[in-house]
């Protein structure tokens, strides 16, 4: 089916699981109500599409079954836990967005509304995003424990690869197969050749196919081994603590977290209608209650855009039944499909592929007979399909319904055919149905004159070219052009003659007054292009009629407002000398001993000097608009408490002016002025921050010197130099390694690449001992 189609071609721009969900339900729908909404939203979509690319949602997975885990007190894995704090993350970068929007600012219909229902868990996002990578794999920061652990871990490796390196060198290497080392069992091994096997001692772990090597773990390094799988033992323990933690942090939410991944999967379907819009060039349909249909230039969404022709089609207001007439591969069929297509489009909330102001109807079920619908299995013949159509046609459709109907009354004998054809659309007429018919028959031709509220039309076929052009013309009938076609094929003009005597004087009127229609539909085409291209003219002059009226109107209030300063500029001088003339009379009035002015006349007199101010305020303070909307609080909002400094997140609103407001493990009530929105804290704005100052007599140096130490213990003096460094407040240190075998230059850089506290680092310049030392920025 096209419409499944259509929803295919929109699959493709959603990257959520909830958009899809929403995109497989969607169905066509007569409530005026829900579609006009569905629209809005698209044009919202559209217009941010345009301005922006689009609402920025990221690949969302199902988080419904993780919910339902956790309904039964389930514990969710990692992967499970980074995709329900990916929806958390883009919950408040959606919300970031929106807020942007408003201050630019953007008018949408419906959107701004949608976004408000979102609902902020500031704190379990800022959990999860510290403890997962986006991989689910858990962080070092999920529990100080879990730190520990792995750094035990670290060194255990450490300590077990440098004694094993050990024996793949020297006078050792002529006992192995190969001088590398490899990981059998999860423990560290050596491939040692079978002939050998009782050299290292220790335990075999595997052999290889030939059975020439043994992988075994050296006896000196067993203890060390055990050491390590205990603490990896312990490291899955605790992650295992850390996951059920999570969950258990999660579990009072779920009915929140699953309200906004169904709103951003609704968001997202927006983002696709949006782009799908866009791809077809499609534009927002007008609904007409009174089922009036206005396409302008509509095209058929399913065909090449360069090869499709465009058509104006109308139906429902002069008249409600349409009979298009013509050959075979004329688009009679691709014109139906598209007043049907365009039709389920817009009432599933879609963009249509037509011009701007074109309108819709909103019919409660649109019918279609198309094609050739032959069922072999159940024996029935063209015409007995189409019947079998036709008669669930009358017998569901109503006075709102659109009726589309190929090759009405074909597959029979054509007189009978025609007649049962004119019955049915008497039928339909009856109903009240709206109706646009195919047909081959002549005799619907004087049909289409005859009947009320019905119209002819035709599919314009070229003579010259003898191809269609696939044009409506609505208002002419299709005429006969076979003794045409086959005289310019090269048939004898005897036999075209001897076929025109034959063909009765109706038919030869008929033909003539078609063609005669025909030239005439083409003049007036020609002369409304002519006038389209005045009009395109005169739209081009009034736009820039319109941008030179703007600018005037800008150099206008550029001059008041200079003309006001200078205004100001003389009022303030005249204001300081009318205090001096001011003063000078009280002096004297005061040394005469008598009032001679009154002082309200004085303050009267310097109040209309002050009137002669010129205001210059802007009419529109976005400023202002922008610290309403600071102040504009609800449930869940993350704010910053302004008499202790510290951030909160609101529980509930109390009264007009006042909030419960939770700080840590506080609530408080907070008067709405002691308030501000705070920004989240995985933005890149600065943030305050502690300040440690540490004098001098710390005796840190500023420079550590690791050459002669062994790899262990020199990864550890690191650690202790780096925080010790910190502490002290250097910006940079030096750590000295050597160059040696490279293998404590590379301990270190791989510990400086692990240390988030270290910004950058990198060798010391040739000059001051190369690559034989690393400066670290810290």
């Amino acid at each position: 089916m096209a419409y499944d189609q259509i929803k295919q071609q929109l699959r493709q721009h959603i990257v959520s699981a909830s958009g899809y969900a929403e995109l497989q339900a969607l169905t066509p729908s007569d409530d005026q109500q829900w579609v006009q909404t569905q629209i809005d939203e698209t044009k919202d979509g559209a217009d941010i599409y345009r301005l922006t690319g689009g609402i920025p949602i990221p690949k969302l997975a199902d988080v419904s079954p993780h919910l339902k885990r956790l309904a039964i007190d389930g514990t969710l894995n990692g992967t499970e836990l980074a995709q329900i704090s990916q929806v958390l993350k883009t919950v408040q970068a959606v919300v970031r967005f929106f807020d942007d929007l408003k201050d630019r600012p953007v008018d949408l219909r419906q959107l701004y509304e949608s976004v408000g229902q979102l609902i902020h868990l500031p704190e379990i996002s800022k959990r999860l995003r510290v403890s997962l990578e986006d991989d689910g794999r858990l962080t070092d920061e999920a529990s100080p424990e879990l730190r520990r652990i792995r750094r035990q871990i670290n060194n255990f490796e450490g300590t077990i690869r440098e004694q094993m390196a050990g024996y793949t060198r020297g006078k050792n290497a002529k006992y192995l197969s190969d001088t590398l080392v490899t990981i059998r069992d999860d423990r560290y091994v050596l491939p040692v050749k079978a002939e050998y096997k009782g050299h290292f001692g220790g335990i075999v772990h595997d052999q290889s196919a030939s059975g020439q090597t043994l992988y075994i773990e050296p006896e000196g390094v067993v203890a060390k081994n055990n050491q390590l799988r205990e603490a990896q033992i312990d490291e899955r323990q605790e992650e295992r603590r850390i996951l059920a933690e999570l969950s258990d942090q999660l579990r009072p939410y779920q009915a929140e977290i699953q309200a906004n991944a169904s709103l951003l999967g609704h968001l997202d379907f927006v983002n696709a209608k949006a782009r799908y819009a866009h791809a077809i060039k499609a534009t927002e349909p007008i609904l007409s209650a009174d089922n009036e249909i206005a396409l302008r230039q509509a095209r058929h969404p399913l065909i090449d855009p360069h090869k499709v022709v465009a058509n104006d089609i109308e139906l429902g207001k002069t008249y409600k039944a349409i009979i298009v007439t013509g050959p075979n591969t004329g688009g009679k069929t691709i014109t139906l499909k598209t007043v049907g297509l365009t039709q389920l489009m817009a009432q599933s909330g879609l963009f249509i592929p037509a011009n701007e102001h074109s309108q819709v109807g909103l019919f409660d079920e649109v019918f279609a007979d198309i094609g050739d619908e032959q069922s072999i299995e159940q024996n029935l013949s063209t015409f007995s399909s189409h019947m079998e159509n036709i008669v669930t046609i009358l017998n569901h459709a109503t006075d709102h319904s659109l009726i589309l109907v190929d090759e009405l009354g074909a597959g029979t004998d054509p007189q009978e055919g025609a007649a049962l054809a004119m019955s049915i659309l008497d039928e339909i007429g009856a109903m009240g149905s709206e109706v646009i018919a195919t047909t081959h028959y002549p005799e619907l031709k004087a049909y289409g004159y005859n009947r009320p509220e019905t119209i002819n039309a035709s599919m314009e076929f070229d003579t010259q070219t003898l191809k269609p052009t696939y044009r409506l013309l609505i208002g002419i009938p299709g005429r006969s052009n076979a003794l045409d076609i086959a005289q310019r094929l090269g048939i004898k003009q005897t036999i075209i003659d001897e076929a025109r005597s034959l063909t009765d004087d109706d038919s030869q009127d008929l033909n003539n007054m078609i063609a005669d229609l025909t030239a005439q539909k083409k003049r007036a085409d020609d002369d409304a292009a002519a006038a389209a291209e005045t009009l395109a003219q005169s739209e081009t002059l009034q736009h820039d009629l319109k941008v030179a009226f703007a600018d005037y109107e800008k150099q206008k209030t550029n001059l008041m407002d200079q003309a006001k300063d200078q205004a100001n500029e003389i009022v303030e001088k005249t204001r300081v000398r009318a205090d001096e003339i001011i003063r000078d009379i009280r002096k004297k009035q005061l040394r005469a001993g008598k009032t001679i002015i009154k002082e309200d006349q004085l303050i009267d007199t310097k109040g209309q000097i002050n009137a002669m101010q010129q205001d210059k305020r802007l009419k529109k303070n976005r400023v202002l608009n922008r610290e309403k909307r600071r102040h504009n609080f609800k449930k869940g909002d993350e704010v910053l408490v302004k008499s202790y400094g510290q951030r909160g997140v609101i529980m509930d609103k109390l009264d007009a002016h006042h909030f419960e407001v939770q700080m840590g493990i506080l609530k408080m009530k907070i008067e709405d002025t002691d308030l501000d929105k705070a920004a989240p804290e995985d933005e890149k704005a600065p943030k305050p921050r502690a300040t440690v100052k540490r004098t001098r007599s710390n005796g840190v140096s500023p420079t550590l010197d690791l050459r002669g130490h062994r790899y262990e213990e020199a990864m550890a003096e690191v650690d202790r130099f780096i925080d010790s460094a910190l502490l002290a407040g250097y910006p940079s240190v030096t750590i000295i390694h050597g160059k040696g075998t490279g293998a404590l230059r590379k301990g270190v850089t791989e510990y400086l690449q692990s240390n988030r506290r270290v910004k950058e680092f990198g060798f010391s310049p040739a000059n001051a001992g190369g690559d034989g030392s690393t400066i670290v920025k810290l």
